[in-house]
């Protein structure tokens, strides 16, 4: 089974990220995509909002030099065909550390390589920080397709070419020169605005044949999910953030034609695994 890796990146913190990440995994492992979500955030909002307790030494920070293997640090989630590689406070003393090391860009993409190389995911989503770090960018090293969550307001607009370019430095550096703008996902759009609406119109302007035409609403019932540790569809599968979410999924299995077959092979159990089913967090996550 082939593995497609895409990372969700923006520098700027609040734009649904996060939310994106958690949602879509979840929305892709329903379609019955064996899916790995994969926490690069040391704040571990995804690793919280889907229902899984932070651990310390459970995240990708040992691998990332070499000290143990990725597939070790896979858990199981409370979502069937999803697992996920948690983060934890570790991880960001990865951000100064990273920059130390040989051929400090490549160092997901090596860590990750034996988890790809199972075959036992169809996709893998990479959550990223909200910052162009040494995270972020060893996510753009290692990815197949840059998926990009863009708020619907003006100020948003001016980090979109930021995150291009470094794109454009990865491919030329060649460091990633496979890696693709796979899609601009529109979040937190509030019908009752002309200004989500212009944002909109304005990006598909310039990138008509990236920008999703699934837009993800501004919605309480998103925003209140992460904080008892559930994705949208298990907190409230009827609301419009539901919906939106499996449009997305449905798009992006498209767009790249990711297998939906019903005999595909379900995604094997992890042992010693830890599952939290109630709140994972006294405090709700960030939403990005």
């Amino acid at each position: 089974m082939q593995t497609t890796i895409f990372t969700i990146a923006n520098q700027k913190g609040g734009v649904g990220k996060t939310t994106t990440a958690v949602n879509l995994a979840a929305a892709l492992a329903e379609k019955k995509l064996p899916t790995l979500l994969v926490d690069l955030d040391p704040q571990a909002n995804a690793t919280s909002a889907i229902g899984v307790e932070k651990q310390p030494g459970k995240s990708l920070y040992d691998p990332l030099f070499g000290e143990g293997s990725a597939l070790d640090m896979i858990v199981e989630t409370p979502v069937k065909n999803l697992h996920l590689i948690p983060s934890e406070e570790d991880l960001a003393a990865a951000e100064i550390e990273l920059a130390q090391t040989e051929n400090y860009l490549a160092r997901l993409r090596a860590t990750l390589a034996p988890v790809r190389d199972t075959n036992r995911y169809r996709v893998i989503i990479l959550d990223c920080p909200p910052a162009l770090g040494m995270l972020s960018m060893n996510s753009l090293a290692a990815a197949d397709h840059l998926l990009i969550a863009l708020q619907c307001e003006y100020m948003a607009l001016e980090g979109l070419g930021q995150i291009l370019r470094n794109v454009d430095r990865i491919k030329t550096a060649n460091i990633n020169p496979a890696l693709d703008l796979g899609g601009i996902v529109m979040t937190m759009f509030d019908m009752r605005t002309n200004l989500s609406r212009q944002v909109v119109d304005e990006v598909r302007q310039h990138l008509p044949d990236k920008v999703f035409t699934t837009v993800i609403p501004r919605t309480v019932r998103l925003s209140e999910a992460p904080s008892f540790g559930k994705t949208i569809f298990d907190y409230d599968p009827l609301s419009p953030g539901a919906t939106a979410y499996k449009n997305l999924a449905k798009e992006l299995i498209k767009r790249f034609s990711l297998t939906t077959t019903a005999d595909a092979p379900a995604t094997p159990a992890v042992p010693d695994s830890t599952l939290t089913q109630g709140a994972a967090a006294s405090t709700p996550p960030d939403a990005a």
